[in-house]
C-alpha cells in the first residue's frame, strides 16, 4: 500500500491549491478520482477562515479536478446538518440558492462582509468578533453555526460550478469511534459528545442542557469510510450527475436517543470509573439557567473541599475562584455550541445509502459494512466506543 500512495502538501485555503505547476501537472494526468474531505470543523470557527476554507475550498479543489484528464468522479464530503434548522425528515437532495436556500443569500457578499470585518478588527478582541461575526450570519439565515453555514455554502458552490462533472456528496452526521476497522474503538481525537462524557465521568457536570427524547445521530467511522468507498465504485464510470447520501442513523426503526445513550454510559462508568466519585444518574436540564446552575454548584463544593483540607475556613458558595469562573463558562458556552444538537428532533433520510447497500454482494456488504441495521447500540456504546474513548482520553493526557 505504501508504495501506492505519494502524500503532497497542498492547501485548499490557495487559489493553486499550494502546488507547483509541475507537480499538479502531473497529478492531472494521473488521478480518476478526486475527493474533498478537508475543512475547519469548529462550529463557532472564525467566520473569515472558515468561508476560505469551507465554502471556497471545495470550489478550488473542483476546480482543480476539471483539469484533470482522466477524471471520473468528484467526491465531496460535507454534513448531514449542512441544511440548516429543519424538523421532520431532512433529504438526500443537493442544496441550490434559490430552491431549498434563499435567494438572498449572496455568497460572494458573505465573502466580503468578513474581509472588510477582518481589515477593520484590529487588537485582542478581533478573534473573538470574527467568531461573533460568523454565528450571526449563520443564524439570520437558518443555519445554527459557522461550521454548517459555511459547509453549506461550500456545496452550492459546487452545484453552481460543476457543469458536466459527475459529482457525489457525502453527508455523514456525528462521526464518532469505529464499529470494526482498524480495531473497534479507533479514533483520534476528542469529539462531539466525548467532551460531555469524559467530564460527567470526572465528576465536573451531573447533566447538560437537552432533551432526553432527542436524536442523538452517530455513525462509526469505518462505516463513513464504507459508504464513501461504495459510491466511488458505483459512481466511477463518468455518468455527470449529481447524487447525495446521509449516512446516518436516525432513519433507523429504532433511532439511538440522548436519553438511551447517556443511561449507557452512566452504567458503564459506574462499572469501569474515570475517578473514584459517586457518580449520579445523568440529567436534562430544559433550561440553560439551569444546566449553569448545577455546574456552579459542583464547581462551588469542589472549591469549598479543597479549601477545607487546606485547613481554611469554608466560605460562601455564592464566589467561585477565576479559575472556577473558567471552568464554569467553558461548560456554559459548550452547552450553547451543542445546544442545536441536544434538541435536535429531525430523522435523515438515507433512501439513497440504503439504495446503494442493495446494489452490493455479499461479499462486498461483508467487506464494506455501513448498514446501521447491523449496529447493536448497547455493544457499541459499552464495549466499542466507551473504551476507545478512555484510551484516546490518556493518550492525550500523555501528550
Amino acid at each position: 500500500m505504501k508504495s501506492k500512495l505519494i502524500p503532497i502538501i497542498g492547501d485548499i485555503g490557495e487559489d493553486n491549491l499550494g502546488i507547483g505547476s509541475e507537480i499538479a501537472a502531473n497529478i492531472s494526468g494521473e488521478i480518476d478520482v478526486v475527493i474533498s474531505c478537508a475543512g475547519r470543523t469548529t462550529f463557532d470557527d472564525r467566520y473569515d477562515l472558515a468561508l476560505n476554507v469551507n465554502a471556497f475550498g471545495p470550489g478550488r479543489l473542483l476546480s482543480f479536478a476539471k483539469d484533470c484528464k482522466k477524471l471520473k468522479l468528484f467526491l465531496h464530503i460535507s454534513t448531514a446538518y449542512v441544511t440548516g434548522k429543519k424538523e421532520g425528515t431532512v433529504l438526500e437532495t443537493p442544496l441550490c440558492i434559490g430552491k431549498n436556500i434563499t435567494s438572498d443569500l449572496n455568497i460572494e457578499h458573505e465573502l466580503k462582509l468578513a474581509s472588510e470585518a477582518v481589515r477593520k478588527l484590529h487588537g485582542s478582541g478581533e478573534i473573538k468578533k470574527l467568531k461573533e461575526l460568523g454565528i450571526q450570519r449563520a443564524q439570520h439565515y437558518g443555519w445554527e453555526n459557522t461550521y454548517t453555514f459555511t459547509k453549506a455554502m461550500g456545496e452550492t458552490l459546487i452545484q453552481t460550478m460543476r457543469e458536466d462533472v459527475p459529482i457525489v456528496i457525502i453527508r455523514p452526521s456525528i462521526i464518532e469511534s469505529s464499529y470494526k476497522e482498524p480495531f473497534p474503538g479507533w479514533l483520534q481525537g476528542i469529539r462531539m459528545t466525548d467532551p460531555m462524557i469524559l467530564a460527567y465521568g470526572k465528576g465536573q457536570i451531573s447533566g447538560f442542557w437537552g432533551d432526553s427524547q432527542s436524536f442523538l445521530d452517530i455513525i462509526p467511522v469505518d462505516m463513513v469510510v464504507n459508504a464513501t468507498i461504495a459510491a466511488m465504485a458505483k459512481h466511477g464510470c463518468g455518468n455527470s450527475d449529481l447524487k447525495v447520501y446521509n449516512v446516518t442513523s436516525s432513519s433507523h426503526a429504532h433511532p439511538l436517543r440522548a436519553g438511551e445513550y447517556m443511561d449507557l454510559c452512566y452504567q458503564h462508568l459506574c462499572d469501569f470509573p474515570l475517578t473514584v466519585i459517586d457518580l449520579t444518574r445523568w440529567k436534562f436540564h430544559s433550561s440553560l439557567d439551569g444546566f449553569t446552575s448545577s455546574v456552579f454548584d459542583i464547581i462551588a463544593k469542589q472549591e469549598r473541599g479543597t479549601k477545607n483540607e487546606g485547613g481554611e475556613a469554608e466560605e460562601s458558595h455564592t464566589t467561585l475562584s477565576f479559575k472556577g469562573k473558567r471552568i464554569l463558562d467553558y461548560f456554559v458556552s459548550l452547552a450553547r455550541t451543542y445546544e442545536p444538537y441536544t434538541f435536535f428532533q429531525a430523522r435523515f433520510d438515507d433512501t439513497n445509502t440504503r439504495s446503494l447497500i442493495q446494489e452490493m454482494s455479499i461479499e462486498e456488504i461483508e467487506m464494506f459494512e455501513f448498514d446501521i441495521k447491523s449496529i447493536d447500540w448497547k455493544h457499541y456504546i459499552v464495549n466499542v466506543h466507551l473504551p476507545g474513548l478512555k484510551r484516546e482520553s490518556l493518550k492525550e493526557r500523555s501528550n
